[in-house]
């Protein structure tokens, strides 16, 4: 049966060289989930589209659907992030780690589902300027977390639901600890840290951003982050390679 070609949103999340010319995209598309296709001929100089397929554009691609591999026969671009991203180490950083963890959360996303698309492309439009990328990525991964329905509790007890706040945090049990609750090895954290993550969770930009540039929001935003990692990589069960890249700098 012959399968029709089909056009879709999308942004390349991962790439790898494939024979003398060709090249292996993975795409998060806006409705049919993670893609694997290959684009014949993009890495000539004379390809039509090859310089598209590149982390940070928004495409407009065409699909048809192969027995192993997709083939990617066009793309067209809605919109360029890589301005302000790539020539900054921080920031470029940053958005590789949250396309990354876009694929792997990805797998638990349902097709036709645009939600994790959209806010993939509203994250690397705020990581264009901000001063705070890491907090920028650490917004996304919550809040996608959230939609994936393993959010960490950042107020109530994840264990029993006592009233926080509460100063202890373990991802095995789904975040905030009280006292008669806490696991061996929970983190001991300031509340004001849990607060930023609840701030970024709910996209209270202002007063998280705000936090952050108070006298203590250095220690905050570090310990947000330590926290936000360990919650999705436990949930995952894999690493997140460009999140420890993000970590040595």
């Amino acid at each position: 049966m012959r399968r029709e070609s089909y056009r879709d949103r999308a942004l390349v999340v991962r790439t790898h060289d494939f024979g003398e010319a060709d090249r292996i995209i993975v795409l998060l598309t806006r409705n049919h989930g993670i893609r694997r296709g290959v684009a014949k001929g993009v890495r000539r100089s004379k390809s039509r589209f090859g310089s598209r397929l590149q982390h940070f554009v928004d495409i407009d691609v065409q699909l048809y659907p192969g027995r192993n591999l997709e083939s990617v026969t066009g793309a067209d671009t809605v919109a360029y992030y890589g301005s302000g991203i790539i020539d900054d180490y921080e920031r470029y950083t940053a958005a590789c780690a949250a396309l990354e963890s876009a694929e792997r959360l990805a797998t638990a996303a349902q097709e036709g589902d645009p939600w994790l698309f959209d806010h993939l492309t509203e994250t690397l439009a705020r990581m264009q300027q901000t001063k705070h990328p890491t907090v920028v990525l650490d917004g996304f991964l919550l809040q996608a977390m959230t939609h994936a329905g393993w959010a960490p509790s950042l107020f109530d007890c994840a264990q029993c639901g006592a009233p926080g706040p509460h100063h202890a945090f373990h991802p095995a049990i789904g975040g905030a600890a009280c006292v008669q609750c806490r696991p061996p090895g929970s983190a001991e954290v300031p509340e004001e840290a849990l607060h930023l993550m609840w701030l970024l969770n709910h996209s209270h930009w202002p007063a998280a951003l705000q936090l952050v540039e108070s006298a203590e929001g250095g220690h905050l935003s570090t310990t947000a982050h330590r926290l936000t990692r360990a919650h999705l990589q436990w949930h995952l069960e894999q690493k997140v390679t460009s999140l420890g890249v993000m970590d040595q700098t």
